[in-house]
């Protein structure tokens, strides 16, 4: 729903994409399908399902008012870093775009991780953006690139979906989550056509 811009970009110049997801999304009871579907999703984003890790944990399940501890996010991040030898990170802002409880915890984990290690890794943050940006599909594009070109330290990059089809193609493989307004949400956000990514200040 939001990072396909970027993977798109990056797997059409063969870079080594892997997915992290934090959670099955077992609010509703039915996790197991959800992760099946990813998958498929990531399958049709040229990601392997062996690149794509799906972590289920007691203390990580989906839903507004569960929070999830920063330390195990840190722990498996950590991991996951060392075991894939990983060097740029890509996430949420402090705002996880929909001000989702569980997209603020990773981008809370993620910085965390950074400000107490060594490791050698970059990581770039999915800017928020307003409601009316948000839902303003590809028009925004151009001041995305408007706003990132200004920032002239290279701390900001606005990426270009260059195949937005293969974006509601992947959404599609999701048929639990497969309804009226997601639809519509693919077609008319933003995130479909345009990712501005900036640098994570640590």
């Amino acid at each position: 729903m939001f990072f396909s811009p970027a993977i798109n970009y990056l797997t059409s110049r063969a870079h080594n994409l892997h997915i992290l997801c934090l959670s099955t999304g077992n609010a509703d009871g039915i996790g197991n399908v959800r992760k099946e579907e990813l998958y498929l999703a990531a399958a049709v984003l040229k990601i392997p399902c062996q690149h794509v890790k799906v972590v289920d944990h007691p203390d990580l399940q989906d839903g507004f008012g569960k929070v999830w501890t920063t330390d195990l996010l840190v722990a498996i991040i950590e991991q996951e870093i060392h075991s894939k030898a990983i060097d740029l990170i890509i996430t949420f802002d402090n705002y996880g775009v929909s001000g989702h409880c569980n997209h603020c915890d990773v981008q809370r984990g993620v910085r965390k991780l950074l400000q107490n290690t060594s490791l050698q890794v970059e990581a770039w943050e999915l800017v928020s953006t307003n409601i009316m940006r948000k839902y303003s599909g590809p028009l925004d594009i151009w001041l995305s690139m408007l706003l990132a070109g200004r920032c002239v330290d290279g701390q900001m990059h606005c990426v270009l979906n260059e195949s937005p089809y293969k974006s509601y193609q992947a959404m599609a493989q999701h048929k639990s989550q497969w309804i009226w307004f997601r639809k519509l949400f693919v077609s008319f956000s933003s995130y479909t056509y345009v990712n501005t990514l900036k640098r994570m200040k640590i």
